[in-house]
């Protein structure tokens, strides 16, 4: 039956040794002796099949969720369990075994595998039930808890520390900040009332007392810690963060309000973020703290952390409804101040995509909708850009609005959709009057270029179902949207391209290269095959400098296309560009040793062949410290 309550009313799921050192605490015993822990298969035999050890997580558990429920269902079946545990964690704890422990390094798990839990939910359990022997319990603890293992090894829980690190053995971490952390309230009594208390004392992280009540949402610890004639209410911890912001930022309306009634507390003060209480509430999402702290007349509505950002913007950014209609109502806070970009809040939500938030801010008569930021992007252009496709659909019902207005780099909305692959965004925008389908940006890329480039097929195959697309448009610097697929090795697209009337296979771009140059050069494999497949592609065309496929493929060392292009009887192995460079030197040049390797096994390879300034490719890997090359030209007697 004490196994069973364990398991049912355990803060966590017990491991196997702690279950069993837990099992071996004798309450009202001083000593713990290991001994008296049981086998796991005797704990087994005796639970009758009701429990099991799930071997992955090592952890012992009922064998169905209906037993738990069962078993937490029948309040008579269990006397005062989170008493009778926090009684064992707390014997054990108090145990000389565990006293003689040095806190300047935590114990291994399997040398005292109940610490951990012990040292983490004691509190927990005592919180839930205290009875008299687990409260005198406490105290023993307590009064003497700085330097205690227990204390380190909570703070290192508390704090996800997987080591000691750079915290002392006392890390001025006292049995009332322990108490206040766990929340009761008659153990912070007693504590308080003792001889040489120092209830403002910050620990190795500058948490008060009142701090750690505070985070934890504690407000009768709270209130009593707050009555008391020497507490300093705003004491910050080490990120300048006092009990209010901390109570903001955790959302805890009545800490809140506890603090608030307070003469002395600053609702201003910010932390090392200058992120005040109102701040934290807005980017939390707490809407009644919000109004409290709106209530007070000192209260700045509108103060920007660190960042720039305001409360409303806040809120805001992270799609807090409820506190941006609260900010609203204020007559003194601005719907329409832009960042130090030039983003406006209506901007900064449609790039978040908080549909919610920009129905709101529609309905205020100062909130330009199509209002750009400092990159010329709209609102609809944010949304857009991220895909929501919610926020593209509110803003389109907007007359205002300009579906194809483009940024300062020129492009539009459908562009910066189409360029991230949201389809369904794409198709939006393509229904709306006054959208060109195929309008470039700056540089000469429109939308199904922008798609071809990232690979996305769908974007491609909605573009090229529209009328008035050219789908072998090029950029400012020639490329087609073949070509740029090509380049970047998006296989799918580029057979997509390739069965559309009206693309040329063997464009060149600006330098004369073309989408299977492009492709040999960056080793895009599977994408030179599908080209080779196409009659009207030269596998031997040279761009401006004279370079053919084959020259940049070997160039770049990508051994695959080179052996692919080997195959073809109309590719010249040999073929220098205009300065007199063959594949072979260019190779060596650049220490490809497999291609070099490759190209010696090949007739028609002139393996002494100058380029224009005379120099041989067995020169050129001597000069760069090729030495594998080096090593494959010389035995063979090749010259300098």
């Amino acid at each position: 039956m004490t196994t069973l309550m364990w398991i049912c009313h355990a803060e966590r799921p017990l491991q196997v040794d702690e279950l069993r050192e837990a099992l071996a605490v004798e309450i009202g015993v001083t000593d713990f002796d290991s001994e008296n822990a049981l086998s796991i298969g005797a704990l087994l035999d005796c639970c009758q099949g009701l429990i099991t050890v799930d071997k992955e997580a090592s952890t012992v558990r009922l064998i169905h969720f209906t037993v738990q429920e069962y078993l937490c269902g029948q309040p008579d079946l269990f006397s005062q369990p989170h008493s009778q545990i926090a009684e064992a964690c707390l014997t054990y704890l108090n145990s000389p075994q565990v006293k003689s422990l040095s806190p300047h390094l935590l114990p291994d798990h399997q040398v005292m595998p109940f610490l951990e839990y012990s040292s983490r939910y004691w509190g927990a359990h005592l919180h839930k039930e205290l009875s008299s022997r687990a409260r005198a319990l406490a105290l023993d603890l307590l009064y003497n808890y700085e330097g205690h293992v227990s204390a380190v090894s909570l703070v290192n829980q508390l704090l996800n520390l997987s080591h000691v690190g750079g915290i002392d053995a006392s890390p001025g971490f006292s049995g009332l900040h322990c108490a206040c952390f766990f929340g009761i309230v008659e153990l912070v009594a007693l504590l308080t009332n003792a001889q040489g208390c120092d209830i403002n004392q910050g620990d190795c992280f500058g948490y008060t007392p009142l701090l750690w009540a505070v985070k934890g949402g504690h407000d009768g610890v709270a209130k009593l810690l707050l009555g008391l004639k020497d507490v300093d209410p705003n004491l910050p911890d080490n990120q300048d963060r006092t009990p209010l912001v901390w109570a903001t930022h955790d959302g805890h309306d009545r800490v809140v309000k506890l603090l608030l009634d307070r003469e002395d507390v600053d609702p201003n003060l910010p932390d090392n973020q200058d992120r005040t209480p109102l701040v934290w509430a807005a980017h939390n999402g707490h809407d009644g703290v919000a109004k409290l702290l709106l209530d007070r007349e000192d209260v700045d509505p509108n103060r920007p952390d660190e960042g720039g950002q305001t409360p409303l913007w806040s809120a805001a950014l992270n799609g807090h409804e409820g506190v941006v209609k609260i900010l609203l109502e204020r007559e003194d806070v601005n719907p329409n101040k832009p960042d130090k970009y030039g983003l406006t809040l209506i901007g900064r939500a449609a790039k978040s995509g908080h549909e919610g938030v920009v129905k709101i801010l529609l309905k205020l008569k100062e909130v330009n909708p199509d209002e750009p930021d400092k990159y010329g992007k709209t609102p609809l252009c944010h949304a857009a850009d991220n895909g929501h496709e919610g926020v593209v659909k509110i803003l389109l019902q907007r007359e205002e609005v300009n579906p194809d207005k483009p940024d300062k780099y020129g492009k539009t909305p459908l562009c910066r959709a189409a360029l991230n692959g949201h389809e369904v965004v794409v198709k939006i925008l393509l229904r709306q009057r006054g959208v060109n389908p195929d309008k470039p940006d700056n540089d000469g890329q429109a939308p199904l270029w922008c798609a071809a480039l990232n690979g996305h097929e769908g974007v491609v195959e909605i573009l090229l179902e529209r009328e008035g697309i050219d789908p072998d448009k090029q950029d400012n610097d020639g490329q087609t949207p073949l070509c740029c697929a090509a380049l970047n090795g998006h296989e799918r697209v580029v057979e997509i391209l390739l069965e559309r009337e009206g693309v040329n296979p063997d464009k060149p771009d600006n330098r004369g290269q073309t989408p299977l140059s492009c492709a040999a050069e960056n080793g895009r494999e599977g994408v030179v095959k599908i080209l080779l497949k196409r009659r009207s592609v030269d596998p031997d065309k040279p761009g401006n400098y004279g370079r053919t496929p084959f020259w940049w493929a070997a160039w770049s060392g990508h051994e695959g296309v080179v052996n692919v292009l080997l195959e073809r009887r109309d590719v010249n192995p040999d073929k220098p560009d205009n300065d007199g460079e063959t594949p072979l030197c260019c190779a060596a040049k650049n220490g490809h040793s497999r291609v070099v390797e490759i190209l010696l096994q090949r007739g028609g390879v002139d393996p002494n062949k100058p380029d224009n300034d005379g120099q041989t490719p067995l020169w050129w890997a001597i000069q760069r410290g090729n030495a594998g090359v080096v090593a494959l030209l010389q035995p063979r007697g090749f010259q300098m």
